[in-house]
């Protein structure tokens, strides 16, 4: 009894569902006012990330006439169900890395693709032609960039001597070398898209789509979408820091220097954001199989000598 009240305790409020939805609400605020002082505007209150959720869980949820209702609902749970299990097991990994396990990265890789997966289901079974749209455009981001994702996955495990545990990996500091610096910006990037942010928002298209794949999305139910993009802000970051930063000691310096790293690659995701206009479909596609492609498949190549040569740096 004692041991899944534990357990409950570690999902719902630390380092689970609570705690990460109100770092997430406080990062989503850091985005949109940065964004805002970058375009000379004001921007929200500190506040306004948790209004705007419980504005619409307030409001009617509709549904509409021709959708596949169970899918539709079930949808936005299931993705927010991925984004709770991914962040909950990487906070677990960082305040007790004894209990990491043999393949965690790819669980965590695997989870991470679930609210796109999840986004397309939904959407797809809305009934709506500007959810379709948007559906099939997310269905060919996630093809794009998941492929440049698992190369990069590759590099960081070679780095670790083939380890693929977070605590190892994280260890082993892939960032010190040139393949880990590739390997890191490519997953920078894919990240970006994981989010939906500019220049990768294609499946939203506020200005095209008018919001593409959430069109029929309200209520409850589009607050719920919110809420999984907002511990996304969280749980993503926190997976290239522990994947190619070096993790975070939760004793003493070291949570001072692993929230400088989480803080860096926010930055750098917020830079992207409001420094790039939105690409086309068919751009971002060739974009990650053809460039990130090509750049990762020098990154595996120099991890692989670097780690048959002994030459770290590599």
């Amino acid at each position: 009894m004692n041991v899944a009240l534990e357990n409950l305790f570690w999902i719902l409020i630390f380092p689970g569902f609570l705690f990460t939805l109100a770092a997430g609400l406080l990062v989503s605020w850091v985005v949109r006012k940065v964004s805002a002082l970058v375009q000379y505007r004001v921007g929200p209150p500190v506040a306004q990330p948790l209004w705007d959720i419980l504005k619409l869980t307030g409001k009617e949820v509709l549904l509409p006439e021709q959708a596949n209702r169970v899918i539709f609902v079930g949808a936005p749970i299931i993705g927010m169900a991925g984004v709770l299990l991914l962040s909950t097991m990487l906070w677990h990994i960082t305040i007790w890395p004894s209990h990491a396990f043999v393949g965690d990265i790819i669980v965590a890789v695997y989870l991470m693709v679930l609210p796109s997966l999840a986004l397309i289901l939904g959407s797809s079974a809305s009934g709506s032609p500007h959810a379709a749209i948007g559906a099939s455009r997310e269905m060919k981001l996630v093809m794009s960039y998941e492929l440049p994702l698992v190369l990069a996955v590759i590099v960081v495990l070679v780095k670790s001597g083939g380890s693929t545990s977070l605590a190892d990996i994280a260890a082993a500091r892939p960032i010190a070398s040139i393949s880990g610096v590739l390997a890191f910006l490519v997953s920078l990037l894919c990240v970006q898209a994981k989010l939906g942010f500019v220049p990768f928002d294609i499946a939203e298209s506020e200005t095209e789509l008018a919001s593409g794949v959430l069109i029929e999305y309200s209520g409850v139910l589009l607050a719920i979408w919110k809420i999984a993009q907002a511990m996304m802000l969280v749980a993503l970051p926190l997976f290239l820091v522990m994947a190619f930063l070096g993790g975070f000691s939760v004793k003493g310096w070291g949570i001072v220097a692993g929230l400088c790293k989480y803080l860096l690659v926010v930055v750098l995701i917020i830079l992207i954001k409001n420094t790039n206009p939105r690409v086309r479909i068919e751009q971002a596609m060739r974009f990650f199989w053809v460039l990130c492609g090509i750049t990762l498949a020098i990154a595996v190549t120099l991890a692989m000598v670097g780690n048959v040569y002994g030459i770290h740096w590599l």
